[in-house]
């Protein structure tokens, strides 16, 4: 299929962008990688009136630490956060999501904003925003506002972002000394989609799971530095509360297996 017909205008700045959004109406999208949002436009599952592209708006294209986050721009690529030097200091728990994420054809023109405002339950990026208490900056002509990544993710491609925002930037949290991060899914190839996403976060005094692909949208569960039986039994408590269901690529007892295998896996990795 093709999509319906549209207009296209690209942006110039931020100021701009958001001025066309906010006077298109809700039939307007923001196109930037366009890696998810091609795909949906093609299918007609969307089938909006304009595209504003930001790809080319030099003050949204960032990556950079500020104030205790990675900061990184609506137009910032994947591949311009994968392959910063640094990145495995700033934040590894990204360093160790992005091999799983599709291909790097995909990663070096999709971006971090457009894969966390698609809100896919299994994509990588959203997994990990949420595992690490990111947050999502939201911008209208009216101002800016700041939402806690557990609060942007409402349900399958469903986020808190209103038709007259634009997601600006998406902050991960720069690695705490006395964290340790690890990561891991399962798909029946690399490259494609996860059948389950965990990753773990480990504290002095804290372990913290997070789990993408089961249930409408990545959730996450801390606990205390629990060991062994118990470690297990809250990990089993946790796959049973994501509500995971049947589909063509897995069952949901399957996908509860993947859950306290892999979730087990990932906080001992993290813990050694």
């Amino acid at each position: 299929m093709k999509p319906q017909a549209f207009d296209y205008v690209r942006a110039d700045g931020v100021a701009e962008a958001v001025e066309l959004l906010g006077s298109s109406g809700e039939d307007a999208r923001i196109l930037a990688g366009g890696q998810s949002l091609m795909a949906v436009l093609n299918l007609r599952l969307a089938q909006p009136s304009v595209l504003i592209d930001v790809s080319h708006t030099v003050d949204l294209n960032y990556v950079r630490p500020d104030n205790g986050y990675l900061a990184i721009g609506a137009a910032a690529t994947q591949g311009s956060v994968e392959w910063r030097k640094t990145l495995t200091q700033e934040v590894p728990l990204l360093a160790q999501a992005f091999p799983h994420i599709s291909h790097f054809q995909i990663r070096n023109r999709g971006t971090v904003c457009g894969s966390v405002a698609h809100a896919d339950p299994s994509a990588e990026l959203p997994l990990a925003l949420v595992a690490l208490g990111g947050q999502v900056v939201l911008r209208n002509r009216k101002g800016r506002r700041v939402l806690a990544a557990e609060d942007f993710f409402l349900g399958m491609l469903m986020t808190a972002r209103a038709p007259d925002e634009l997601v600006e930037e998406v902050r991960y949290p720069l690695a705490d000394g006395r964290f340790r991060y690890a990561f891991d899914e399962f798909s029946l190839r690399h490259g494609d989609f996860a059948i389950v996403s965990v990753a773990s976060v480990v504290g002095p005094n804290s372990i913290r799971l997070a789990v993408g692909g089961v249930s409408d949208r990545p959730r996450a569960k801390t606990w205390e530095r629990l060991q062994g039986a118990d470690l297990e039994s809250a990990i089993n408590d946790f796959a049973w509360e994501l509500g995971a269901r049947d589909d063509h690529h897995a069952s949901a007892k399957f996908r509860r297996q993947l859950v306290r295998h892999l979730g087990n896996a990932v906080i001992q990795k993290a813990l050694s």
